[in-house]
């Protein structure tokens, strides 16, 4: 069993992708490879039901059977997150509870929408950490680009301070540096318990995030060897041995960053990479044209020469 979600949570947790069968069903075989292929690029954990993970396309008896089949083929090697957002409190609770039954180490929610203020995202907030009872670890997903909710520096650490089992920020806004850097500075000049912060965003700001505090990256990029190394070598004070790798896979981090398209640009590469079938997102989805697919194999060769060039 891996120790629960904590403030000291650090490294890459890999946003795991939900495979499907080309008629739209999950393939848990692939599932299974999938596993494997994160572990085996070094991944510190894995977080499953994400939105990369087409969550809120599954029904939840789909998202119980993944649940439970990804913590029985992890195994307990590596941490798994859930993502339980969802408009139900009720709803959302009960998948907590299933998830953390199975052996996941804690779950990962971001705000419903229409929560337009401060006062309201803490009452939420308050109403979920209620339903789950303190002994479930939970990781708050910052978003607003998706959920069009912004949460202040202010209003976060005052919940840092009344709910204990708040350990982990996910940090996704954008522009956010500037937001990253305050909730650093704040908590260490109020002398506030320290949350673990992983990114997100594909990885695109990683090196500059780590420099401003964060502990490592939560996303879906689908090179999550990339993430692994320029976090270690942060980590290690190689500070431009980090960055010189990650500039190196700038192309495809960039490409894959288009939205509503990212997603399916992520499966198709997993796919070429060995890690699963078919690259088929659950309708309604994105799904590459034949110039998309010239394209993405333009960028990949572009990456792979880069990386052949200066030796990694």
């Amino acid at each position: 069993m891996s120790e629960l979600l904590n403030e000291h949570t650090k490294g890459v947790f890999i946003i795991s992708a939900t495979p499907f069968n080309d008629n739209g069903s999950i393939d848990m075989d692939s599932a299974d490879s999938l596993v494997e292929f994160y572990i085996d690029k070094g991944v510190a954990g894995i977080t499953i039901l994400g939105m990369m993970g087409e969550a809120s396309k599954l029904s939840p008896e789909e998202s119980e059977q993944f649940t439970r089949h990804m913590v029985k083929r992890v195994d307990g090697r590596v941490p798994i997150i859930i993502g339980v957002t969802d408009a139900g409190v009720n709803n959302l609770a009960k998948l907590s509870k299933i998830g953390m039954d199975a052996g996941c180490v804690g779950v990962m929610i971001a705000p419903v929408g229409g929560l337009n203020t401060d006062e309201k995202i803490y009452n939420y907030y308050a109403q979920v950490f209620e339903a789950l009872g303190p002994d479930i670890p939970v990781c708050y997903q910052d978003y607003p680009q998706s959920t069009g909710v912004n949460i202040s520096i202010s209003n976060l650490n005052q919940m840092i301070r009344d709910f204990p089992q708040l350990v982990m920020f996910k940090h996704e806004d954008c522009p956010g540096l500037g937001k990253l850097s305050r909730l650093r500075q704040t908590a260490e000049d109020d002398n506030l318990r320290r949350v673990s912060v992983l990114v997100g965003n594909g990885g695109l700001y990683l090196p500059h995030e780590l420099d401003r505090g964060a502990d490592g990256a939560m996303t879906g990029f689908a090179w999550p060897e990339m993430l692994v190394e320029v976090v270690a070598r942060h980590a290690k004070g190689d500070i431009e041995g980090a960055r010189s790798l990650f500039d190196a896979y700038l192309p495809i981090t960039t490409y894959e960053q288009q939205i509503g398209y990212g997603l399916a640009v992520r499966k198709e590469t997993l796919r070429r990479r060995g890690a699963m079938a078919s690259a088929a997102t659950r309708a309604p989805g994105p799904k590459l044209s034949p110039y998309d697919h010239q394209e993405l194999s333009a960028v990949i060769e572009r990456v792979e020469a880069r990386l052949k060039e200066i030796g990694e």
